[in-house]
C-alpha cells in the first residue's frame, strides 16, 4: 500500500525520517519545476534552482504546514514566495531560451509547433493572469487553491484566469490564421 502524502508527512514530524522527506518530493518535483519553468518563461537554469530552494524552504518549515490545503498547494506557495523574491531581486524577467526549450520537448508525446506556441503565447500574458492560467489550467488546482498560492482574493483569481484564457484565444487564432 502507497503511503499518502499526510503518512510521509507525519513521518517527517515524528521520526525527522528524510527518506520520507524524499519520497514527497519525488512526487511534487516535477510539478513544482514545471510551474517554475512557466513563471520563469522557461530559463531552465534558473527554475530548477528555484525548485530546489522551494524543497529546502520546505524542509525546514514542513512544521508550519496546517494542512488545511493539499500539500502541493503549500509546495505551489512556497515556490511562487521563491519566484517573487527572486524576480524582486532580479528587478527583471527572464525570456525564453528557445535552444534550450527545444531541448526540453518531447516529440513523441508533443506537437512541438503547438506546444511553443501556446508557451510563446503564455509568456506575453502579464504575469498575474500568467500564474492564475498556469496553476488552474496547467497545474490543475481549484481557483480557491490557486488563490492561496497567489495569496490574492478568489473573484481576482477567476478574473485573471478568465482573461488570461481570452487572450490566449485571441493569440493563437491570430497566429494560426497568419
Amino acid at each position: 500500500m502507497e503511503l499518502t502524502d499526510a503518512d510521509l508527512i507525519a513521518r517527517v514530524l515524528v521520526d525527522d525520517d528524510q527518506h520520507a522527506f524524499g519520497e514527497l518530493v519525488r512526487r511534487h518535483q516535477s510539478a513544482v519545476r514545471g510551474m517554475l519553468r512557466q513563471l520563469t518563461r522557461t530559463d531552465l537554469a534558473l527554475a530548477d534552482d528555484l525548485a530546489q530552494e522551494t524543497f529546502l524552504r520546505a524542509y525546514r518549515n514542513i512544521r508550519s504546514f496546517r494542512g488545511e490545503a493539499k500539500f502541493s498547494t503549500w509546495l505551489y506557495r512556497i515556490a511562487y514566495n521563491c519566484f517573487r523574491e527572486d524576480a524582486r531581486k532580479r528587478k527583471e524577467l527572464v525570456g525564453v531560451d528557445e535552444g534550450q526549450w527545444q531541448k526540453e520537448l518531447d516529440p513523441h508525446t508533443v506537437d512541438a509547433g503547438l506546444r511553443h506556441d501556446l508557451m510563446h503565447a503564455l509568456n506575453l500574458l502579464p504575469l498575474h493572469e500568467r500564474s492564475a492560467v498556469m496553476l488552474c489550467c496547467q497545474q490543475g488546482l481549484s481557483h480557491d487553491e490557486a488563490a492561496r498560492v497567489l495569496d490574492i482574493p478568489l473573484g481576482t483569481v477567476k478574473t485573471n484566469v478568465l482573461r488570461g484564457r481570452e487572450k490566449l484565444k485571441k493569440t493563437l487564432a491570430a497566429w494560426a490564421t497568419s
